[in-house]
């Protein structure tokens, strides 16, 4: 069984394989770099890895929310952040319009309606975040074009089959 986006199986395509788009909540960034293990930091570091056939991407509203939650609760951790973010090779998506964040109201608290525009944005083949109370509500919502995991589900479900599509 392949992944599968908008009814087909990444394999199914003739063409060349597309790269998967990873897009990261900011709870799993934070998670990630606050801990050693468990699967937020196991993310990081396959994105540290940078491996062709996954992208990583966040928003420039998550970035926002990370920085300030650094600044306020653990400004000790923001140089190591300030170091370790390039690392991470995100692709950031530019804060979404007050238009795009409009035209989806009501699906979510609107705290976090940038994320999920940023993720529409982004083009994400999967939103991963640790949010259970909002996000984590639209999992089973359709009209989306990506999927909403937590980090474990995307470490123990989809990035083994993302190294079978690749051949890894």
């Amino acid at each position: 069984r392949g992944l599968r986006k908008r009814g087909r199986s990444f394999t199914e395509r003739p063409m060349a394989k597309k790269a998967v788009r990873v897009f990261l909540d900011s709870n799993v960034i934070l998670s990630g770099l606050l801990s050693d293990e468990g699967a937020p930091r196991i993310i990081l570091d396959i994105l540290c890895l940078k491996f062709p056939f996954l992208i990583g991407i966040t928003g420039r509203y998550n970035i926002i929310q990370i920085e300030r939650n650094l600044v306020k609760k653990l400004p000790s951790v923001l140089p190591i952040y300030k170091e370790y973010l390039p690392k991470l090779n995100l692709e950031i998506i530019p804060m979404p319009s007050s238009e795009d964040v409009s035209r989806y109201s009501g699906d979510i608290s609107d705290k976090d309606l940038p994320v999920l525009v940023s993720a529409i944005k982004g083009k994400a083949d999967f939103l991963v975040t640790g949010d259970k109370k909002d996000l984590s509500r639209l999992r089973f919502k359709t009209g989306y074009p990506f999927k909403i995991l937590n980090p474990a589900e995307f470490i123990d479900t989809i990035f083994p089959v993302i190294l079978r599509e690749f051949n890894v």
